[in-house]
């Protein structure tokens, strides 16, 4: 079975290899060996190994709608505390890989996205904190901080 699918995989690789104006599938091919050589030995590996069984197949299925790969790594609620100050919540999902440092940047980032839709001149930090909420199962980081919306000094129209 695994030789008859390599042959027909080899079969039909080459078969589209015909030679018209430019280079052909071949010659292309042979530029980007690694990506090929990598999924079709991912592929064998995985059969190799039976991971392409039902059982198996529904637990990747269950560890990817826990762990949800493509869902941001933080949540961010903006409240406003008065006319020109904004408070940021921010909450890392709790399943993560990486991103334990990047709250900071991601607060800065919202505040001047903030900032250029308002129309204001800048932002003043008045308060930030981080932290971890020590919640079962798993723990979670938080920040919050809180910003003072600026209009320009030298132009107050603007």
């Amino acid at each position: 079975m695994r030789h008859a699918l390599l042959v027909l995989v080899a079969c039909s690789v080459l078969g589209c290899a015909s030679e018209r104006e430019g280079p052909g599938l071949l010659a292309r091919a042979a530029e980007v060996p690694g990506p090929i050589a990598g999924a079709v030995g991912a592929v064998w590996m995985a059969s190799e190994l039976s991971f392409l069984e039902p059982e198996y197949l529904a637990g990747m299925l269950v560890a990817y709608g826990i762990y949800d790969p493509l869902a941001p790594t933080w949540s961010i609620e903006v409240s406003r505390s008065g006319e020109d100050r904004v408070r940021m919540d921010l909450h890392m999902k709790r399943l993560a890989s990486g991103g334990d440092g990047e709250a900071r940047r991601v607060f800065l980032r919202n505040a001047r996205e903030l900032v250029q839709a308002g129309g204001f001149a800048g932002f003043d930090e008045l308060s930030w904190e981080e932290g971890i909420e020590s919640t079962r199962p798993f723990a979670r980081r938080f920040a919050s901080g809180e910003i003072r919306l600026v209009r320009s000094r030298t132009f107050p129209e603007f």
